[in-house]
C-alpha cells in the first residue's frame, strides 16, 4: 500500500495506490492520521482512490474511521477516481451519503 499527499490552497489530497486490507490498514490508518493532525486547519480532505486495486471490509472501516477523525477538525471528507470494483462497494455501503464522490 502507498500513500502519498499534496495540499493545494485549503485542501488536503491523499492519493492512495495498492490494496487497502487488513494487513496493510493499520499502517495506513498511522500514515493517513498523521497527515490529517498536521494539516488540520483545512477545510476538506479528498481521497483520490484511482490507485486502489483492492479494498475489503478493512477498507470501509479505514475510511470510516478517517471520516470521524476529520469531523473532529471540522473538516469534510470526499472520495475521487474510485477504481470501478471499490465504487460498487462504496455505492452498496451507503458511504457516499457521509463522504462524497466528486
Amino acid at each position: 500500500m502507498k500513500l502519498q499527499a499534496s495540499r493545494r490552497g485549503d485542501n488536503l489530497y491523499i492519493y492512495l495506490s495498492g490494496e487497502l486490507d487488513e494487513h496493510s490498514a493499520p499502517a495506513l490508518r498511522a500514515g493517513t492520521d498523521k497527515l490529517i493532525d498536521e494539516n488540520a486547519g483545512l477545510s476538506r480532505a479528498v481521497f483520490n482512490l484511482a490507485g486502489l486495486r483492492f479494498m475489503d471490509s478493512a477498507g470501509i472501516g479505514f475510511l470510516i474511521g478517517r471520516y470521524k477523525k476529520l469531523k473532529q477538525y471540522g473538516m469534510s471528507m470526499y472520495l475521487e477516481n474510485p477504481e470501478e470494483s471499490a465504487d460498487k462497494i462504496l455505492s452498496i455501503s451507503g458511504l457516499y451519503s457521509l463522504m462524497p464522490k466528486i
